[in-house]
Formats: structure tokens, C-alpha cells, sequence
């Protein structure tokens, strides 16, 4: 599956505008080390998610791990820079650059989260799980309470095109709805010309919502329900 585009650019401009809601006022042996309390990624926003573990897929266990930038920067720099990736994600540029994306989150609420995507031991994609709700995205859909977002890219060449796009996104998702209990729906928002990657969503039990004009792209509005939908 080829990498999927990050949808709308994440701002600490964006974080610092809008309003929080009022309940919020190489893997290491054993899984990812505990976060900090101040670290985001173990904040209320998106429930601990440092602390989620791993879910089984028919790959291998597979493990959101949050981006240390001492540890992963080189490694998302590379993919960035990939033309495949690049095409997307558009973060071509030195180490600099993909670090200022990454720290637009790091240095956030935690409403946002940049992780790597580790199957079997190996880190081998790069996600960013956040709340959509929270974000701009929600000024162009109807967006609910606790609505979870999701962006993501393969990192290595010959791990796409064999089917590991749609089982990651399934496993995602499940870890989201699993670790969210208030969260009702995962969404995404693929650029409509990334024909592989809205069919992956298809595979993996997301629903086209509709198309939404976004300020960079056209995109297809990706949900995948907590409860399954009733056929018609």
C-alpha cells in the first residue's frame, strides 16, 4: 500500500485556538518504555496511548511506539524523503525539517500523537494518531465528540503492496476503539487520487463518508464504526 498523505498540516497554533473539552481541563525487549507523566502520549487527550501495547494481526504483534526524536529522527527523515512518501506527506528536506514537524506535536497537548509503527520488532511505519475533533479537519466534516484521526505512512519499499496497509489499519483502528472507550468512530482523510490507499481503508472495515474539499487536497472521508453498520 503506498503511504498515505497526512491530510491537514498539525499547528501548536492550532492547539493554542482551540478549546480542550471540559473532562480534559528498535522495540526494547518487553514493549516501549513507560512515558513520563508530562509526556504527552500518556495525557488524557487520546487515553494513555503509551501505554496501549501491542495488538495480534496475522503479521506479528504490532505496536504503536511515540517518536523519541533523539531515537527515530533519522529513520522518519529517510522515509520522508522517499519519493513515494514524498509525494504525500511532502517533508522533503533534512532532518530539520521532518524535526518541525514532529515537534509541532511533541511539544503539544497531546492531541496529537507521532508514533512509529513496529511489526514483529521492526519499526517499519510511521503513524499520527490524534483527535480529529481537536483538530482543523473538524471544520470541514461533522465532526463528534472524541472522534480519533489517523494518519500513516510505509516506511520501506518492500513493505508495500502486499496487503500489510490494510492489516495495520485494522489493527489501529482496534487498538483506538479498544483503548478509547469514549471515542465512537476512527476517521481519516486519504487524498482521493491515493486510489490504493482508500482501498486499504475499504479492506479494513473503514466506510467512504463522502468526498471533503480540504485547503491542500480533495479527500475521501474514511470512518470506521464502533458498531458494525447495519446492511441496508
Amino acid at each position: 500500500m503506498p503511504p498515505t498523505d497526512p491530510g491537514l498540516r498539525y499547528s501548536s497554533d492550532d492547539t493554542r485556538r482551540s478549546q480542550l473539552p471540559p473532562e480534559c481541563g528498535t522495540l526494547p525487549e518487553g514493549g516501549p518504555p513507560p512515558a513520563s507523566p508530562g509526556d504527552p502520549a500518556a495525557g488524557p487527550l487520546l487515553d494513555n496511548l503509551a501505554g496501549w501495547g501491542p495488538a495480534e494481526t496475522p503479521a506479528g504483534p504490532f505496536t504503536l511506539m511515540p517518536v523519541r526524536l533523539d531515537r527515530d529522527l533519522d529513520r522518519i527523515t529517510g522515509w520522508m524523503n522517499d519519493p513515494a512518501v514524498a509525494a504525500f506527506w511532502e517533508l522533503v528536506g533534512p532532518p530539520e525539517t521532518t524535526a518541525a514537524h514532529l515537534r509541532g506535536q511533541l511539544d503539544g497537548d497531546g492531541r496529537s500523537v507521532p508514533c512509529l509503527g513496529v511489526l514483529a520488532g521492526v519499526p517499519m511505519s510511521y503513524w499520527e494518531i490524534y483527535r480529529a475533533d481537536l483538530d482543523p479537519l473538524a471544520r470541514h466534516y461533522p465532526a463528534r465528540p472524541q472522534d480519533t484521526g489517523i494518519h500513516l505512512l510505509i516506511g520501506g519499499a518492500a513493505d508495500r503492496g502486499r496487503g500489510l496497509g490494510t492489516i495495520l489499519l485494522r489493527a489501529t483502528a482496534d487498538l483506538v476503539l479498544g483503548h478509547r472507550p469514549r471515542c465512537t468512530r476512527v476517521v481519516a482523510e486519504p487524498d482521493l487520487r491515493n486510489t490504493a490507499s482508500v482501498a486499504a481503508f475499504l479492506s479494513a472495515g473503514f466506510h467512504c463518508a463522502g468526498e471533503i474539499e480540504l485547503p491542500a487536497k480533495r479527500a475521501a472521508l474514511m470512518i470506521r464504526d464502533r458498531a458494525p453498520r447495519q446492511p441496508l
